[in-house]
């Protein structure tokens, strides 16, 4: 297995002496912009905050408790937004848009990991607060956060099912 991904977890510290370049973040998210979708419809989007600026103070304010303690300190906070509509044909919404949005996610994690970062996924924030925040469009589902930064500790030992408990052969 590829290191990037055994040695892959999710911080619950984050240095918050470390600073992100823009030419970091923008290698993130043309990472993200390069993941497969159905029929290449991308639809996904992101509200990115550097820590510091003002989308990420934006951002905060809308973190639950559990996440408030951790995500803060993270160099970059990125809500992950899907496009539930799907133009230019009769579909009320895209049955796959949730699932192509996390392959940019993934795709945006393994660039970070090349990029000696670390990644959380959560979904401890207010969607709501954060949609109206931004402004984000009806036709938008702002769906989880990545906060992303070097790690202050190491991982404790990892532990994954087995493949026999999810491969059906």
């Amino acid at each position: 297995m590829h290191p990037l991904l055994s040695q892959r977890f999710s911080p619950s510290a984050f240095d918050p002496s470390h600073e992100l370049e823009p030419s970091d973040v923008e290698l993130l998210l043309d990472a993200a912009r390069w993941a497969p979708s159905a029929g290449n419809s991308q639809p996904w989007a992101f509200v990115v905050g550097r820590r510091g600026d003002d989308t990420h103070r934006r951002l905060v304010r809308h973190l639950a408790g559990s996440s408030a303690s951790w995500a803060p300190a993270a160099s970059l906070l990125v809500a992950n937004l899907s496009h539930r509509f799907v133009e230019t044909t009769d579909w009320e919404y895209s049955e796959f848009a949730l699932y192509d949005l996390g392959q940019a996610v993934a795709h945006m994690t393994f660039q970070a990991q090349a990029l000696g970062l670390l990644v959380r996924q959560f979904r401890a924030f207010d969607r709501a607060a954060v949609a109206s925040e931004f402004a984000v469009p009806p036709h938008w589902e702002v769906t989880t956060m990545s906060a992303i930064g070097r790690a202050t500790r190491r991982a404790p030992a990892r532990e994954r099912r087995p493949l026999d408990d999810i491969a059906w052969r």
